[in-house]
């Protein structure tokens, strides 16, 4: 995927290099990295002052012609029906350019593992991937298909825009058009204008809250292709499957929007790699790169997240996030080395909303200010105990000492969540259960009230103990998954092609049909997974 080298003609197109290339450090760019090999990456812009998200086309340039399946240059390009004979004289006729492949990309979703609601106030918190992912399969149209479809068949939304139709020229106009590597931290009021009658159209006649959820997916699409694309875009059609259950608090938004910001980015041709001997340097500017956009797509859906989902959704494993003035940035410490924990979590499918257990916890501190900083104090004081642990030497996630004291930590922080009053009779529940069988650690995440509950899984438990779980939590109406803690972040599928143990030549070929006729997550999964494939030959990831 080859960009522009330094300054570019006009007119002139750059042949594809599957070598990859250098990366020289642009104005903007936090760090200067050197290039190496990538199986599907081409030259990278020499001078990025020099290319702007807007000037950028990811069609393919024309190759040179080929001897394909016996027939001569002369055969190919005089005659293309072999048979020494033309309805077209060859100078009536244009050259072709190779369509992109079809390609993938993935995104994980994310869990609070220590720290809810101390975060609300000034206090650290963790949070780390899960396997449960989000992803996205990219299929170009032919040059003469000038429309662009956001397909996404778990919330039934299906939308197709004319490219030339949409607001180019105030997306592209000096003073509001974005260069790739641009830090963007807020929208820009006149371009989400310009934007809205085109969002207007998506889902006009189903109902409203329903329609909120189409239209705020549909802005998150929409404002990051005006942005990083050009209206030379070819047509493609961009379909999202996800395994992450929608709205319970797992950061299925921002998974998604990792996904939408990987893909603009890896078309217009300004990503290096992913691959495995990438440099950790070089992989930590393209993965800042993917998360910086997939911020603004979250601004699209949420108008002021925190941020701590994109950045882990980009970056997988686990972060310390702490937030003391909300007037400036928040603090974000990658723990990389963060180890893969097994981790059952399960869905109560209570219904509960953020803004009330947040309330519950600012009327609990009006009342009881000395005794609710105290608590507060006390929750920030086991999320720094737990990054103490896992970055520890002598951490080791297969010793049962070391997951026990890592279990306590959840034991602790879920009593002092209680204490605060935003736990709920099904999150007791599931506890109970799991304490009854004895094969971990529970603790609710995210807000409260309802949601989920995460289980650290005992390295030692047993399986049948393990069954017992699932047909007891089944019998009661809970949504379980099994999912690992701590996983990779974004990655790439490029091309579409997995060994699936199928008798296809070169592998599988994931098209669109495939991918919609996935029948639910267990579908998506053996298609595509690697939330339970990790090794599954084809998926590349920054690390």
């Amino acid at each position: 995927m080859a960009g522009a080298q330094g300054k570019k003609k006009s007119g002139s197109k750059q042949e594809p290099n599957s070598e990859g290339a250098e990366i020289r450090p642009t104005p903007k760019s936090p760090v200067s990295v050197n290039g190496r090999p990538a199986s599907f990456s081409g030259r990278l812009p020499s001078s990025a002052e020099n290319v702007t998200a807007n000037s950028l086309s990811p069609t393919a340039d024309k190759l040179p012609f080929l001897n394909i399946n016996g027939a001569s240059p002369s055969v190919q390009n005089g005659c293309g029906n072999g048979s020494g004979k033309s309805h077209r004289s060859f100078h009536d006729r244009k050259p072709s350019s190779p369509m992109m492949p079809a390609f993938m990309t993935s995104a994980p979703g994310k869990v609070i593992v220590f720290g809810e609601h101390a975060v609300v106030h000034g206090k650290a918190a963790m949070a780390a991937s899960i396997s449960l992912r989000s992803y996205m399969l990219v299929t170009a149209l032919s040059k003469s298909r000038r429309t662009i479809t956001l397909r996404f068949p778990d919330i039934s939304l299906s939308h197709t825009w004319q490219i030339d139709d949409l607001p180019w020229s105030t997306f592209s106009h000096p003073h509001k058009k974005k260069f790739y590597y641009d830090l963007v931290t807020e929208l820009d009021p006149d371009l989400v204008e310009a934007m809205q009658p085109h969002i207007l159209t998506v889902s006009p006649k189903i109902p409203p809250e329903t329609r909120k959820i189409h239209q705020a997916a549909a802005s998150s699409f929409l404002y990051l292709f005006l942005s990083l694309g050009s209206q030379s875009f070819p047509g493609c059609i961009y379909t999202l499957r996800s395994t992450l259950p929608i709205g319970a608090g797992l950061g299925s938004s921002a998974s998604i929007s990792v996904c939408i910001s990987s893909a603009l980015l890896l078309q217009i041709r300004t990503l290096a790699g992913p691959h495995p001997d990438q440099p950790r340097e070089e992989s930590e500017v393209q993965i800042e790169r993917i998360n910086r956009w997939a911020f603004v797509g979250e601004m699209c859906i949420h108008g002021n997240p925190s941020g701590v989902d994109n950045t882990v959704a980009s970056g997988g494993k686990a972060v310390i996030f702490k937030r003391e003035d909300y007037a400036k940035p928040p603090k974000v410490l990658s723990l990389r080395n963060f180890p893969e924990l097994p981790l059952l979590l399960v869905n109560t499918r209570q219904t509960r909303s953020t803004a009330v257990e947040v309330a519950k916890v600012a009327a609990l501190k009006q009342v009881q200010p000395a005794i609710s900083e105290l608590i507060l104090e006390a929750i920030e004081k086991i999320t720094e105990s737990a990054q103490e642990l896992v970055s520890s030497p002598t951490f080791d996630e297969s010793d049962p000492h070391s997951i026990r004291t890592m279990g306590e930590l959840f034991n602790f922080n879920h009593g002092l969540l209680v204490s605060l009053g935003v736990s709920h009779p099904r999150l007791e529940r599931i506890r109970e259960l799991v304490d009854i069988v004895g094969v971990g650690w529970t603790k609710l995440t995210g807000a409260g009230g309802g949601g989920c509950a995460i289980t650290l899984l005992k390295p030692d438990a047993k399986p049948e103990d393990l069954e017992e779980l699932e047909r007891r939590l089944d019998a009661e109406g809970f949504e379980r998954y099994n999912t690992t803690l701590g996983g990779d972040g974004v990655g790439v599928l490029w091309p579409a092609v997995l060994k699936n143990g199928t008798d296809e030549e070169g592998g599988e070929e994931i098209d669109q049909d495939k991918f919609l006729n996935a029948e639910g997550r267990e579908g998506v999964e053996r298609l595509v997974g690697v939330g339970v494939h990790e090794k599954r030959e084809g998926w590349k990831f920054w690390r």
